[in-house]
C-alpha cells in the first residue's frame, strides 16, 4: 500500500509558511491576551507576506515586553530598558528608515515610567506600529495597579485604587499622533485589521489593545477583564484592510461607507455603524474618548486617522538610501571640509 505524503503547507507571496513567523514556545500564564496578539501578529505577518528579516521588535520591560520572543523569529529584536523603548525605535527607523518596526508595551511600561518618551515619540510621528498590551496590573510583580487601572477597582492583593485612569489613547490623539486605534484581544478580527493598517501608516501607530491578565485582573468588574469586554465592547465602525497588492473595489450605499487611502497606496474600508462616526475628525475622536470615560463605556475601532503628518525621517530629510547602507565617504566629512568648518567659527 502506498504512503500517502502529507499535504504541503501553504506558503504566502515570498514563499514563506505561516509556521515561519512564529517565535519561541510562550512562558506567559495559559489563557493571557497577549499570547491572541501574538498569534493575530503571526497572522497579518504572513497574510502581508513581511520579510521577516525587514522588521525588527522593539520592547521594554514587563509581561507584555517578553512577547516579542514569541513571533517572527527570523526578525532582528531588542529588548531595553523599562519605558525606554521609544528611544530605541527612534534610533533603529533613523538609521535605517526601510525597517518595519514592531514595538511591544504594557500600560506601565508606557503610561507610568515610560511616559514621557511616549509623548516625545508621538511628537516626532516615529514610523512605529506601538502596540500596548493593556491588563490595569503590573502582572511582572505580582498585579499591582497600573496608571490605566480603573478608579475604585478592589483587588485582592493590591488594595483599593483611588486615582483616575489614564487614557493613552486620548493621550495620543492630544500629541499629534495620525494613527490612534484600541481593540479587545478577545476580538481577533479586529485586531488583524489594525495591524494591517497600522503597518501601511507612514508614522507612529498607536494600537491600545485590552488584553486581559487571567492571574491578576480578569474579575466580572473590571474593564480590563474579558467578560467586561465581550459584554460592553462598542464598535464604532466595521473596518476592512485592503493591500495596495488587491483590486480596489467600493461597494456601499451613499453616506453609510467611505474609502481612505494611505500612503503606500493601501486602502481603508469604514463602514460607519449608527453612530455616523468619522475618524478623520480630531475633535470628535477627543469627544468620543471623553464622552467613552464618563460613561465607563469600551469603544473600539479606529479612533483617529491622519495620513497628512511627515514621519520623522521625512521631516529631518533622510535620503532615501538608509544611513547605514550610505558609503563611508558620504557620512565621514573630509579634512578640508572640516577644517573650513572650523575656520568659519573663528
Amino acid at each position: 500500500m502506498a504512503i500517502q505524503e502529507p499535504p504541503a503547507q501553504s506558503t504566502n507571496l515570498i514563499g514563506l509558511t505561516r509556521a515561519d513567523y512564529k517565535g519561541r514556545p510562550s512562558t506567559l500564564c495559559k489563557g493571557c491576551g497577549h499570547d491572541s496578539i501574538s498569534a493575530r501578529i503571526i497572522s497579518i505577518a504572513y497574510d502581508l507576506s513581511l520579510k521577516p528579516s525587514n522588521v525588527i521588535k522593539l520592547s521594554g520591560i514587563g509581561c507584555s515586553s517578553k512577547t516579542p520572543a514569541y513571533f517572527l523569529n527570523q526578525s532582528h529584536g531588542f529588548n531595553g530598558l523599562h519605558g525606554r523603548m521609544p528611544s530605541m525605535a527612534t534610533g533603529a527607523t533613523l538609521a535605517n528608515r526601510d525597517l518595519l518596526a514592531i514595538g511591544v508595551s504594557g500600560d506601565g511600561d508606557t503610561g507610568s515610567i515610560g511616559l514621557g518618551q511616549f509623548m516625545h515619540m508621538v511628537r516626532r510621528n516615529v514610523p512605529v506600529v506601538y502596540i500596548i498590551e493593556n491588563n490595569g496590573v503590573y502582572g511582572l510583580t505580582k498585579g499591582q495597579f497600573s496608571a490605566t487601572a480603573d478608579e475604585g477597582q478592589q483587588l485582592k492583593y493590591a488594595g483599593l485604587n483611588e486615582l483616575p485612569p489614564i487614557d493613552l489613547c486620548h493621550e495620543a490623539v492630544i500629541n499629534g499622533c495620525g494613527f490612534v486605534a484600541r481593540s479587545f484581544a478577545g476580538d481577533p478580527r479586529q485586531v488583524e485589521a489594525l495591524l494591517k493598517a497600522a503597518i501601511s501608516h507612514r508614522g507612529t501607530a498607536v494600537l491600545d489593545i485590552i488584553s486581559p491578565c487571567v492571574s491578576f485582573n480578569d474579575n466580572e468588574d473590571s474593564t480590563k477583564s474579558y467578560s467586561w469586554g465581550k459584554q460592553h465592547e462598542e464598535v464604532i465602525s466595521d473596518f476592512t484592510f485592503i493591500p495596495f497588492r488587491e483590486e480596489i473595489t467600493v461597494d456601499y450605499e451613499e453616506g453609510t461607507s467611505t474609502i481612505v487611502e494611505m500612503h503606500d497606496g493601501s486602502h481603508i474600508k469604514l463602514k460607519k455603524l449608527d453612530n455616523n462616526y468619522d475618524p478623520t475628525d480630531k475633535y470628535a475622536a477627543m469627544r468620543l474618548l471623553e464622552t467613552a470615560h464618563e460613561k465607563q463605556e469600551f469603544i473600539t475601532g479606529l479612533i483617529y486617522l491622519n495620513e497628512g503628518r511627515p514621519s520623522l525621517p521625512e521631516l529631518e530629510k533622510l535620503p532615501e538610501t538608509p544611513l547605514v547602507r550610505l558609503p563611508e565617504e558620504k557620512i565621514r566629512p573630509s579634512r578640508e571640509a572640516l577644517d573650513a568648518l572650523m575656520r568659519s567659527m573663528m
